[in-house]
């Protein structure tokens, strides 16, 4: 197995965090925190460099807030400063594990995304009779950061970027304290309860580490169960098969396997069907000739168009923002069989 080592020096380079720092701002120069960071950036750069130097680099505290989409999350958001460091790890250590990635997990990797899931859901769709659909619970605030270290660490051999990495994981164990439902599994003892884990959603790093954390999973589908149509995106992923048997020995399997992490799919909702019936997944309903919108974004978007045209009435907000929000979901819903539905929706709409 190869192993990596002296990665640090890379990360504090200034070359390294100027070039994250370009990336972090992007798309946020008008917020707060990156304008003020922009405004003084050499001196926040030096300052930067010199904390992960002497080690003396403390993350900020993180700005917390709930959406609801559909389920209530909890986002967590670190400063910008904090954000221009998760941003100079991850460009340093995050093409170690991009080339060990199976190629058909495609949530936070550059060339992948929500659309080529899709469209690779629909080809799986068309090739097989059946589908096993699941999803992991509690997923983010489940991982356990001594398992996600210790991966790390088979790979890193360099103790300074390892203290980065712990540095930035157990900053967000108090902003997740209260969203990890206990979860008991075999062998466990009373100091189970009080292990380090979750990974706050918003981190840069975070995204990351959730496809470091499953990899081993990945690859356990792929070379010892041999699934040969299977996806994941964060952690809902689906698997395909002419057998339904087969379907049901791999959910077997899978569970057994996660318990090795300490996670859990919902195996309530965890169910083989035939993929004529649709496949609920990423916000549209894939049948293997054609494609919907999930009824539930339809309704969400009818309410959030309504209100955004009362408010321009209003002159609450300018036709930019109505504009900008209208395209974003063309762009979305555009993946599905959906004009009818956005000449439906957009017909009705009048300023």
């Amino acid at each position: 197995m190869k192993s990596y080592k002296h990665l640090y020096p890379q990360i504090w380079s200034f070359e390294n965090l100027y070039l994250a720092y370009r990336k972090a701002r992007k798309g946020k120069r008008a917020r707060e925190g990156a304008a003020s960071f922009e405004r003084i950036q050499e001196e926040q750069l030096l300052s930067l460099q010199e904390e992960l130097i002497a080690k003396s680099y403390s993350p900020g505290a993180y700005h917390s807030f709930y959406i609801h989409d559909p389920k209530k999350r909890l986002i967590s958001a670190a400063p910008f400063r904090d954000r221009v460091i998760h941003h100079a790890l991850c460009r340093v250590i995050e093409p170690i594990w991009e080339c060990r990635f199976i190629h058909d997990t495609y949530a936070n990797r550059v060339g992948k995304g929500t659309h080529r899931a899709l469209d690779r859901t629909t080809q799986f769709a068309r090739q097989y009779r059946y589908v096993l659909q699941c999803d992991i619970r509690q997923f983010f605030p489940s991982i356990d950061h001594n398992i996600l270290l210790t991966e790390l660490a088979h790979r890193i051999h360099d103790p300074e970027a390892l203290w980065l990495c712990s540095r930035i994981l157990y900053s967000g164990v108090d902003v997740l304290a209260e969203e990890y439902q206990m979860t008991w599994f075999p062998g466990d003892d009373l100091l189970a309860a009080i292990r380090p884990r979750g990974l706050p959603i918003g981190n840069l790093t975070s995204q990351f580490w959730a496809n470091v954390y499953l990899n081993n999973l990945d690859h356990f589908i792929k070379r010892e169960l041999k699934c040969p149509a299977y996806l994941r995106y964060v952690d809902d992923f689906l698997l395909f098969s002419d057998e339904k048997k087969c379907l049901h020995d791999w959910r077997d399997a899978i569970i057994e396997k996660l318990a090795e992490i300490r996670l859990k799919i919902h195996e309530e909702s965890a169910q083989v069907f035939p993929v004529n019936t649709g496949i609920p997944f990423l916000g549209f309903r894939i049948y293997p000739d054609h494609r919907r919108v999930k009824s539930r974004k339809v309704i969400h978007f009818r309410r959030k168009l309504k209100t955004m045209v009362s408010d321009y009435s209003m002159g609450k907000i300018p036709i930019s923002s109505l504009h900008a929000s209208i395209q974003g979901w063309i762009n979305h819903v555009r993946y599905a069989d959906s004009w009818g539905l956005r000449r439906s929706i957009l017909g009705g709409a009048v300023l």
